[in-house]
């Protein structure tokens, strides 16, 4: 017996506002949400379900009755199939207002906690070409688009250096030019590729795990220092060189030229050695003097300019006056520790990742600051009370932990020696709310910062203060 589709189409659906995962959002007939990909607040459409569940539907608009006044025209030719900047057709000040909308409905809603007036979102100044790291991956057969396919011509020329399309782990969409990261990035990949297909060099084929190259990887900062990284998927001497003699000749200002043989079925370099070709194995970022040492597997943040605004908020917000023990959990290369030490009598920094600390103890020496210490460790398992006692009892914390915010047992040792400020940095509202929630008890939030850091997306970070009751 067959199936029965259990798709739906409603007609003349007003979206009515813009929300996870940078879906619009509509209600249904029957009083569901509807979670639309392709649509702005403000659009009226027909919208085809494409999947049910108890509450909700998810969908896509197939033909619109009305076009939202939020709406603007997406620069990028790549826009509606890369996936990477979805709010590209909503101009910037609606961007910034359903950012808002989310981490107050978060802090609110999830948190159910007594909140301050909230400030406005720092927008960023530049809406593109703001990203400071970017990753692409060459694929053997490449995504072919519609009108491509409806053609019917043999296309022989499948090679892509590009991005995954959304939720297709083995296809890559071609990309002609990024409006993400700043020149020379575009022309560097662009000559990648050219020069790949013109000199043979195999472009990676996912499925059958076979070819040479996997994928490509620019970092720059804004002191104008550039490194770049090829992933290999073997080591062939005479083709790696070939490609790299070419890239450090047409680029001369490439800062750190490097390379990493995997043949693991995974593109992750993080076990991986990492080969320095030519240059440094580093490249450096600046930010009020202080200089921090980036090599090919250093987290930083990827907006330098919105990175270096966050971390004055959050300095504002631990209003330091000299005399104050402050731990720094989840201090990755030890950034925010260093940004504030100047202000403190001692930073500690807690961080899982082994390499980090070392990057953290790193550009500490070298910026010369003698007042922090950083630790390595699983933090529910270093934070713990020998920690705090031999390290001392901090005055203030400041915590920027991943999305998924803290452990549960990382919060209870907060609240078993409750510092008298904790500074709250995050990058997921919602779990960000909910360990707000269980330190209600204690503290009182008295400050929150929404940080715009990527435009285009639906990302936003916050920045929350909270005094001791």
């Amino acid at each position: 017996m067959a199936r029965r589709n259990k798709n739906k189409l409603f007609t003349e659906i007003e979206i009515t506002g813009a929300g996870a995962k940078g879906k619009a959002i509509g209600k249904s007939p029957d009083g569901r949400v509807i979670f639309i990909d392709n649509a702005v607040p403000g659009d009226v459409a027909d919208i085809q379900t494409t999947r049910k569940r108890k509450s909700y539907y998810q969908g896509t608009a197939t033909e619109f009755h009305k076009l939202s006044d939020k709406r603007t025209e997406p620069v990028c030719q790549h826009f509606g199939t890369c996936g990477g900047c979805k709010w590209q057709n909503m101009e910037y000040k609606f961007q910034l207002e359903y950012k808002q909308d989310e981490v107050e409905n978060n802090l609110r809603r999830l948190g159910k906690i007594e909140l301050p007036e909230i400030t406005p979102i720092l927008g960023s100044e530049e809406i593109y070409f703001y990203r400071n790291k970017m990753e692409f991956s060459f694929s053997d057969s490449r995504w072919l688009t519609q009108e491509e396919i409806q053609s019917g011509e043999d296309i022989q020329q499948r090679n892509a250096l590009g991005f995954h399309i959304p939720g297709m782990w083995d296809k890559i969409l071609d990309i002609e030019k990024c409006h993400l990261q700043a020149d020379p990035s575009n022309a560097i990949r662009n000559f990648v590729k050219e020069f790949a297909i013109e000199n043979d060099l195999a472009f990676f084929n996912t499925r059958n795990q076979e070819g040479l190259l996997r994928t490509l990887m620019i970092r720059t900062t804004s002191t104008g220092e550039i490194m770049i990284l090829v992933q290999f998927f073997k080591e062939d001497q005479e083709k790696r060189e070939l490609l790299l003699n070419a890239l450090a000749e047409k680029f001369p200002e490439i800062t750190s030229l490097q390379y990493v043989v995997n043949t693991k079925a995974n593109d992750t370099i993080y076990d991986q050695e990492v080969i320095c070709f030519k240059g440094r194995d580093h490249i450096f970022e600046e930010m009020e003097g202080l200089k921090f040492k980036i090599n090919a597997k250093s987290f930083y943040q990827t907006n330098s300019e919105q990175a270096y605004n966050l971390y004055k908020i959050t300095r504002d917000y631990a209003n330091l006056k000299g005399d104050e023990l402050v731990y720094d959990l989840y201090t990755g290369t030890g950034t925010i520790a260093q940004f504030v030490a100047k202000n403190a009598k001692k930073v500690i920094g807690v961080e899982a990742v082994p390499e980090a600390i070392k990057d953290a103890k790193e550009n500490a020496e070298r910026n010369k600051i003698q007042n922090v210490e950083f630790y390595v460790g699983d933090m529910k398992k270093v934070f713990t009370e020998s920690f705090i006692n031999k390290h001392g009892h901090p005055d203030v914390i400041i915590t920027d932990p991943p999305r998924d915010g803290m452990h549960k047992d990382v919060v209870a040792q907060i609240i078993g020696i409750l510092p008298e400020r904790i500074v709250y940095v995050s990058c997921n509202s919602a779990t960000q709310a909910r360990d707000l929630s269980l330190l209600d008890e204690h503290y009182k939030v008295t400050q929150i910062q929404a940080v715009d850091m990527f435009p285009q997306t639906h990302h936003v970070e916050n920045v929350v203060c909270l005094e001791k009751r």
